[in-house]
């Protein structure tokens, strides 16, 4: 097992197309910067798409699902089943995500890495049956090599899927019942925070669950710690199948030239892995939101990550991330549709 397509230069910024949008913005009627972060993301968007006048209206969204066994620790409110059965209830339209998909007229997909749940076969999603879920990994690896690297080529095989649907926007979500305690563990590894700092309620556990929660990943990570510091050796300690493959996923993105729409915290600890395994891949994450879960704040913060967003959500699916992309399209909008001083015959500053 030698590949390490992960590694792989991603595609190059448009050096050409951003500068050409930077000065479309000075021209805008408009004083210069008054729309804020909204100007920067248009500029940023134009040298990602290598076009004057980016646009996103075609977006995918691929929600990643897999069960941990950390669980087994008790660190969530809800019970494990709850994953598969939230498969279903996303593949029916039920769900928060699958409402927006639809608001959005964007493509959903489902992918299920792995579940305890037996024999789960359910129309519509893809089961790729990995492993029933990942092993406690307070006792040893979350999972194998072999298993981290089929997460990660199902992420890169789900951005490959929407690079053929024409997508010019992906969004990955994420379910797995006790994902939180997964991803405060891996953040906390590859960051060197306290415990403390990074881990929350997670689905709604109170502050005696939280200050379980904190021991447990206290023990894991001390069983690992000899490789902490190393991103992938720490993804297939310390993450979930659907970890691995939104990190798969934004790497390849990345790779393909597909702008990426990161989600809430579980998604940006996997952002946070990607760009320590290949680094240039950060130039093609934007940053949906700000979550409540308090780990979040932190993990933006070493990614220079500034939110479109702060809503005080905690829902995960790529929701957050969905709830942005009218923001985003109406940046492509501004940019794009609105006039110049010169075509509104608008003096631009004063004789």
């Amino acid at each position: 097992m030698t590949d390490t397509w992960w590694l792989n230069p991603c595609k190059a910024i448009d050096a050409s197309a951003h500068e050409q949008a930077l000065a479309r913005q000075q021209q805008l009627t408009k004083p210069a910067g008054s729309l804020g972060q909204l100007e920067a993301l248009a500029v940023q968007l134009a040298g990602l798409q290598g076009r004057l006048k980016p646009s996103v209206d075609q977006l995918w969204i691929a929600i990643f699902a897999g069960d941990h066994g950390v669980v087994a620790e008790g660190v969530s409110a809800f019970p494990q089943e709850v994953t598969g059965q939230m498969l279903h209830n996303f593949v029916t339209g039920g769900a928060a995500i699958s409402v927006l998909a639809r608001q959005l007229d964007a493509q959903l997909e489902v992918v299920d890495l792995g579940t305890v749940t037996p024999s789960l076969d359910l129309p519509g999603v893809r089961h790729l049956n990995i492993g029933a879920g990942t092993a406690n990994f307070v006792n040893g690896p979350a999972m194998t090599e072999a298993q981290g690297r089929l997460a990660l080529q199902a992420g890169r095989d789900s951005a490959r899927r929407a690079l053929d649907s024409g997508a010019q926007l992906f969004i990955g979500g994420e379910m797995g019942i006790g994902n939180t305690t997964a991803a405060s563990a891996l953040a906390c590894a590859l960051l060197d925070c306290r415990v403390s700092d990074l881990t929350g309620p997670g689905t709604g556990l109170n502050a005696q669950g939280v200050s379980h929660k904190v021991a447990v990943i206290e023990r894991a990570l001390a069983l690992h710690a000899g490789q902490r510091h190393d991103a992938l050796r720490s993804l297939f300690n310390l993450g979930g199948f659907e970890i691995a493959a939104l990190v798969g996923a934004y790497l390849a993105c990345a790779q393909e030239g597909i702008v990426v729409l990161v989600d809430g915290f579980i998604c940006t600890v996997a952002a946070l892995v990607a760009t320590r395994l290949n680094p240039a891949c950060r130039a093609w994450l934007v940053f949906g939101h700000r979550g409540a879960e308090p780990g979040h704040r932190h993990v933006l913060q070493s990614l220079d990550a500034e939110p479109l967003l702060e809503l005080g959500l905690r829902l995960g699916e790529g929701s957050g991330a969905a709830l942005a992309v009218p923001l985003v399209r109406l940046a492509c909008a501004l940019h794009g549709q609105m006039a110049t001083f010169a075509e509104a015959a608008v003096a631009d500053r004063p004789a």
